[in-house]
Order: C-alpha cells, then sequence, then structure tokens
C-alpha cells in the first residue's frame, strides 16, 4: 500500500503544469508484447523502446543527423581516449536525478559516475543472466575474472577492477584489453542505462516491473501485454530543444517547429499493445493513434509506389491533403529464419543435416513473400549485415536459390526417403518433422501459409507451435525450437552489431541460432578490434561464407519502413538506431 500511495503522488507531481497548460497526451501502439523494463534483462525492440525514454545512457545519437551521429547525453562532453584507443574517461554532468521512487527513502537521488560502474557489471553478473552479457565481459581489465570469481553466484559489486571504476564521484574510467571501436555507438543504444544499486536490492527479481531512471519520463501503469503509461519525470533536469539542421527541408522545418522548446514536450506516453494490424490502422484514421506504420496489405491503398525503384514512393493526394506525415527509409535491419543449431531435427553439422536446412531454405519463395506478403516494400537479404551499415558488401549473395527441383535432389541423395505417407523420414528412418515457433496473427497465418508451401514441396512434415511474442522470446533464449523467423533492426549503424548474432559466445542471448562455429567465432574476435574499412571487411566477407555453408540461417529481407504521423505531431522524423521517438515529439491539436 505504501508504494502504491507513493507511485501516485509521483504521478501527481508529474501533472502539476501551469494552468494554461493543458496535458499533452501521445497516443501510440505496440505490435507485439513487451517484456519487462530492466535494461540488463531484455533485448526486445518494444521493451528497449520504453527504456529509452525512463533511462540515461552516457552517450546519445544526433536526432537530425545523418549519417547518424554520437553526441554527449549525461556527459560533459565526449570521452577522452588514451593514444593506444584502450581507456576512456567520461565526465558526468552535475545536478541530474533519477525519478522519485522509496527505494530512495524520500532523498532525491543524483546521478553519479559509480551508478555507470555497477551497470556495466551487472550485465556480466552471472545471477542476471543478461542477453547482453557479452557486451564487457571480455573486454573490460578484470571483469571476466571478476565473472569466474563469481561463479554461479551473484557478482561481487565492491570488489574494485581497473577495467570499470570511478575516478571521482562524477569522473568514469573505462579501460579495455583490445581496442573497441564500436563503443561510442554503444554507449548511445539502450544497452547500457544508469541504474541505482538501491532501486535493484529493492525489487530484487521484480526489477521488470519497477525501472526507475534519470530519464524524462517514469512509468506510471503497466498491464503486461495490455497496455503501459509514461507520465514525466519531475526530477528531469531542465534541458531545451536545440537543433542545427542541414540543407533538408524537412529538417529545417522540424528545427523551425521544436527549438527552444522545453525538452520533452509530452506530458504522457499512452501506448497500447495491438497485435493486428487491421485494429492499428482503424485507430490511426480515426485519430485515435498520432502515429502508426502502413498495414502491409493496404500499403498500395496509402502509397503511390514507383513499379520500377521501390526506394521510390509518395504518399496518395487523398492522405496528403489530410496533412498526414510519412516517413519512409529502408530499415538498417535483417530479417532471417534462424535454425536452431542445437535442435536434434535441423541442427548439427554433419552432412545430412546441413543438406536439410539447405534444402528447406532452396524450398521458400522470398521473391514470392516480397511481392505479395510485404507489397514490395523489402529487398532480399544476401549478407549478414544489411545496407546502410557500415561492413556491408552489395555484392556478396549469400540467400540460397529458390529451386524446389534441386532442394528434392539433394534431400534424395543424402537419404531422406519418402515414406508410404507421402513424406519424407530421416535418413535413419524414424519421423521427420521440423518444428516451427511462430505467432497467433492474422499476418502470422499468411506467412505460415507459404511455409507451408514450401515443406510440401520437399515433402516434409512440419509443425506450427502458435505463441505470443514474448513467449517466443524466451524459446530462442533456451534454444526450445526447430525453425523461427526473427531479425535484428540495428542498435548502431556498424557491423559489429549484427556479425555478433552469430558469435558463439552470444548463444543463449542474441545468438538465436545457437550457432557456434571455431572457425567464424576466430574471425569475429578479430573483426570486433578493428575501425571499419577494408581488413574489417575482408574477414566480414570470410565470416558470410562459412554461415552460407553451414546454413544457420534462411535470408530474409531488409524491409522498408513507412511510418506515418498525424498533421498534429511535430518533430517527427524516423530515426534508424532510436526504438521510439516519442520523447522527440510535440503534440498541437
Amino acid at each position: 500500500m505504501r508504494l502504491k500511495k507513493t507511485l501516485a503522488m509521483a504521478m501527481m507531481l508529474g501533472s502539476l503544469l501551469p494552468a494554461a497548460h493543458a496535458e499533452k497526451v501521445l497516443h501510440v501502439a505496440f505490435s507485439a508484447p513487451e517484456t519487462g523494463f530492466d535494461p540488463a534483462k531484455v533485448s526486445d525492440v518494444y521493451s528497449a523502446a520504453v527504456i529509452e525514454h525512463i533511462y540515461d545512457p552516457l552517450l546519445t545519437f544526433d536526432y537530425l543527423a545523418r549519417p547518424v551521429k554520437v553526441i554527449p547525453n549525461v556527459t560533459t562532453g565526449m570521452p577522452t581516449v588514451s593514444a593506444d584507443g584502450l581507456t576512456y574517461t567520461f565526465h558526468l554532468k552535475k545536478g541530474i536525478y533519477f525519478a522519485p521512487d522509496p527505494a530512495f527513502k524520500g532523498k532525491k537521488r543524483e546521478l553519479i559516475a559509480a551508478d555507470y560502474v555497477y551497470t556495466i557489471k551487472r550485465l556480466s553478473d552471472p545471477t542476471v543472466a543478461s542477453p547482453l552479457s557479452d557486451t564487457f565481459t571480455n573486454k573490460l581489465v578484470g571483469l571476466a575474472e571478476l565473472v569466474k570469481k563469481a561463479g554461479k553466484s551473484k557478482l561481487d559489486y565492491d570488489t574494485p577492477i581497473e577495467g570499470v571504476k570511478t575516478l571521482d564521484r562524477y569522473t568514469l574510467q573505462l579501460k579495455f584489453k583490445q581496442p573497441f571501436p564500436s563503443l561510442p555507438y554503444v554507449l548511445a543504444g539502450s544497452w547500457v542505462e544508469a541504474q541505482a544499486r538501491e532501486v535493484i536490492d529493492a525489487y530484487g527479481d521484480n526489477s521488470n516491473a519497477h525501472p526507475v531512471g534519470t530519464g524524462p519520463y517514469m512509468l506510471a501503469e503497466w498491464k503486461p501485454g495490455n497496455h503501459i503509461t509514461l507520465v514525466r519525470n519531475p526530477n528531469f533536469r531542465q534541458e531545451t530543444f536545440h537543433y542545427q539542421p542541414g540543407a533538408d527541408a524537412k529538417d529545417q522545418k522540424i528545427a523551425r517547429e521544436m527549438d527552444g522548446k522545453r525538452f520533452p514536450q509530452i506530458d504522457r506516453i499512452d501506448i497500447s499493445v495491438i497485435d493486428e494490424e487491421q485494429p492499428t490502422w482503424l485507430a490511426f484514421k480515426s485519430g485515435e493513434l498520432d502515429i502508426s506504420g502502413i498495414p502491409q496489405p493496404l500499403v498500395k491503398q496509402v502509397l503511390r509506389l514507383d513499379p520500377t525503384n521501390p526506394f521510390r514512393a509518395e504518399l496518395k493526394a487523398e492522405f496528403r491533403q489530410q496533412g498526414i506525415q510519412l516517413g519512409r527509409e529502408l530499415d538498417e535491419e535483417v530479417t532471417f529464419y534462424a535454425f536452431n543449431m542445437q535442435d536434434p531435427v535441423v541442427g548439427g553439422f554433419s552432412k545430412d543435416k546441413i543438406a536439410l536446412r539447405r534444402a528447406i531454405a532452396m524450398a521458400f519463395n522470398t521473391q514470392e513473400t516480397i511481392r505479395d506478403i510485404r507489397r514490395g516494400q523489402a529487398v532480399q537479404a544476401n549478407y549478414i549485415i544489411p545496407p546502410n551499415v557500415a561492413g556491408h558488401n552489395p555484392n556478396f549473395r549469400a540467400a540460397a536459390p529458390y529451386n524446389p527441383a534441386l532442394a528434392n535432389a539433394l534431400l534424395d541423395q543424402f537419404g531422406y526417403k519418402v515414406g508410404a505417407d507421402g513424406y519424407r523420414t530421416l535418413p535413419n528412418g524414424k519421423p521427420l518433422v521440423v518444428d516451427y515457433v511462430t505467432g497467433p496473427t492474422a499476418i502470422d497465418k499468411q506467412w505460415n501459409e507459404y511455409w507451408q508451401k514450401a515443406f510440401d514441396r520437399i515433402k516434409v512434415k512440419v509443425n506450427f507451435r502458435v505463441m505470443q511474442w514474448n513467449e517466443q522470446a524466451k524459446q530462442l533464449m533456451a534454444c526450445s525450437f526447430g525453425l523461427v523467423g526473427d531479425a535484428w533492426i540495428a542498435d548502431y549503424p556498424d557491423g559489429d552489431n549484427f556479425a555478433a548474432l552469430l558469435y558463439g559466445g552470444n548463444v543463449g542471448n542474441t545468438n538465436h541460432a545457437c550457432y557456434r562455429s571455431p572457425r567464424y567465432d576466430k574471425l569475429y574476435e578479430q573483426s570486433r578490434v578493428l575501425p571499419d574499412g577494408p581488413e574489417r571487411n575482408r574477414l566480414y566477407d570470410q565470416m558470410n561464407k562459412i554461415v552460407a555453408g553451414d546454413t544457420p540461417w534462411i535470408y530474409g529481407e531488409s524491409r522498408f519502413t513507412n511510418a506515418l504521423a498525424q498533421p498534429w505531431v511535430r518533430g517527427f522524423k524516423k530515426h534508424p538506431n532510436f526504438n521510439a521517438i516519442w520523447r522527440f515529439l510535440d503534440v498541437q491539436k
């Protein structure tokens, strides 16, 4: 009761606005359920979108700059870096405070350098089991040893280590074993968000439901898988929007709309979980949602497309006349279908298992689904690293060609015989059934129809195991599936963010294929200490050849994002690396 009362008072504080100021509310929707709001425990895009608004990373991304630029957030400037590139020193701004919470026992709690020391160590704590545990464990001096000493027990946070320490109350120092050129990008994403140790101690295993940060918003209500409400953090520092736009007319318009206003402008963010596209679209058309995507079945009704160039599109006249705004770009993402390399049916590195995976890949017609389901709003993926991300090779062709005849011949060659029931058996004569984990929505069912056709082409049985996305995420982490559709959207525009998806050290977190290849891992470990350039790109090509041979993935696409905003939304611009842009917006109905 005491906790509920304190939270209610905090909400009241967040609504104490000048009498002439009507509350500004932004209404948005997720297409799948979130999993929680502890930055160390989650990695899905929906949870990360909320986390970005509650917590503060050391650095952040410039909202308007393209290519994406990293800028200071809670630091007085960019870090100073030693001559050998191994030591980074950050100076925090003074007077930044956490949102009010009972864990602070009525005191106003200032952000200090020790909070980032705790946060970084916590990502490696064995008892937290963070999906981001590989971020620093083997990179910071002394951290791997501290983790090894803990074993399966809680990390000893009080033992000082050279790799992450404070020099004074507001100065943080990170010391690495090897160069970490992508570090500024990592620190600007939603991975390393300052957490207060006393908050985690207070809520224990329930930290996902009690996020407390120094960011512009705080959690007011959470009905898991249904609704989330964020309200202003009454302790948030005084900041104003200040943009320096280039020649781009849209950027100049945003600067005119937002410059000089208090950051953020929105008082409350209401987030609904609507997993079907049609209800989401109707809510946007009626004005109930302020921002929305265009449902794939309706793309041609909303956009005027150029059949000769998928990169060209514009809103049809009826929507332009309403003042609807379009934010469109090819996402820094790759979609793929991950085989569980530990699964007894589709996993493993024997020739017959590789043949089965390749046959399944060749039986699926990606160009057909780009045409029919994506409505042309995607391009074929052919490389682990997608377009517009440093390290992408546009000339590499890794995707298996659509060739059902060759797929059947391959299965015949490796002993997958067709039984009396018309379906193939394993080479040892036992039943062959592929476990496919999928979702319950209408679009999931449409994808399943195309996958059923693919399996029918090669006479292989498939079992579609249906569950919500947050439940799917648990199956992926536990390597408890056969095949699953997946996607990775860039946290930052560098190839390391994608190459890490197949690194053996990330099995159980971001390596959803549960793939361990000594050859790939060796090349990856060499690549991650190199800056963007020809030397690293050569390693990436070798890594892609290994993956094409082993086939832990079936390559999907990179999709175009078609984001819409109502005419009353100000400051609207799609950003490739923020999971959500709500804090940069204003609404003037």
